[in-house]
């Protein structure tokens, strides 16, 4: 039987370029579509690349006249959140008019499998944790709002076109490719964990604790992490649940457990032998204290396992990284 053939848009990011090692691995042709701006061409290492963007409709409708595809897997959207709330044109235009231009193109080449990379962001303030699919949807800031408007399209394009697609939505992916070869590289960064690092190796002076107040174990902010690799392997699994002609559906990932910033802290601080030292600053608004998603619907329908839950797993992995990375910017 011959290869299935997928186009990752978005394959040169963080998760993007994650998941084109997986499918390679797992024997899948690899075709990738990126912009390069957030991106790093040397972190398409699995597949042919094709440098482009998404409001270009001429290459889209080039791309899926020239090559097979079978399905598409898209990860190519904004996602500062701060930054949308000063921009939010620009987050409407790239994450909801484009991905609509993407849509529409593999209707026209009659490509009806989509794997869309969603977000927590669209559920907003908890009202519960941990966070299942039944809780309602409220987001608070633009990016939220546009990946809830793009999982709106899609139940909307599946009931009047056929188009069948899996929403994934993530909590805070971590960590890096086990094998060494790929990782975390945003500029600027965000997250956590690399932030840590960053402090940990003398990239960063210190590492803020934005509040220790907040009603948790040690009063820091609790997040759920799940390991990149974890995360990856929930997409190979909705992609062969289309490939064999699955219905739609939306999952919630994540580690299913918490960990709070002192505790990512003190992990990172055994993790790499090194102080890590810390400046505390006042609560940032919006941050909830307790982030944890329930994952179960994508256990039972999925069969989704993870194989690498423990924090100091991902961190010594993140880690790993953080000091092969220097050479790359």
């Amino acid at each position: 039987m011959s290869k299935s053939h997928v186009l990752v848009v978005g394959g040169a990011g963080y998760i993007g370029s994650h998941i084109s090692k997986m499918l390679a691995q797992s024997g899948y042709e690899v075709l990738v579509l990126d912009n390069l701006s957030s991106g790093f061409r040397d972190a398409v290492r699995y597949g042919q690349l094709i440098e482009g963007d998404l409001a270009d409709q001429s290459l889209l409708e080039q791309v899926f006249s020239k090559e097979r595809i079978d399905a598409v897997l898209h990860f190519a959207a904004l996602s500062q959140v701060s930054e949308s709330m000063c921009e939010p044109a620009r987050y409407y235009r790239n994450n909801v008019a484009n991905t609509q231009n993407l849509l529409d193109s593999m209707l026209r080449h009659d490509v009806r499998r989509f794997i869309f990379s969603s977000t927590a962001a669209i559920l907003g303030e908890p009202e519960y944790t941990p966070i299942d699919e039944d809780h309602p949807q409220r987001p608070i800031n633009p990016y939220g709002r546009t990946k809830r408007m793009v999982e709106e399209m899609l139940a909307d394009y599946d009931q009047a076109y056929g188009l069948r697609s899996v929403s994934l939505r993530y909590f805070n992916a971590a960590g890096a490719d086990p094998g060494g070869e790929l990782g975390e590289r945003h500029d600027p960064e965000s997250h956590l964990i690399p932030l840590v690092l960053q402090a940990a190796s003398g990239r960063l002076k210190n590492i803020a604790i934005y509040g220790n107040d907040y009603p948790t174990s040690d009063g820091t902010c609790v997040r759920d992490y799940i390991h990149v690799w974890d995360l990856c392997s929930a997409h190979l699994l909705a992609l062969e649940h289309l490939m064999a002609d699955g219905e739609s559906a939306a999952y919630n990932l994540g580690n299913g457990k918490g960990f709070s910033v002192q505790e990512v802290i003190d992990t990172a601080r055994k993790v790499t032998g090194q102080s890590i030292p810390v400046v505390l600053q006042g609560r940032r608004s919006g941050d909830p204290g307790i982030l944890v998603a329930d994952s179960q619907k994508a256990r039972q329908e999925l069969g989704w396992q993870q194989r690498f839950a423990e924090l100091e797993t991902i961190i010594s992995h993140a880690w790993e990284w953080e000091q092969k990375k220097g050479s790359l910017w």
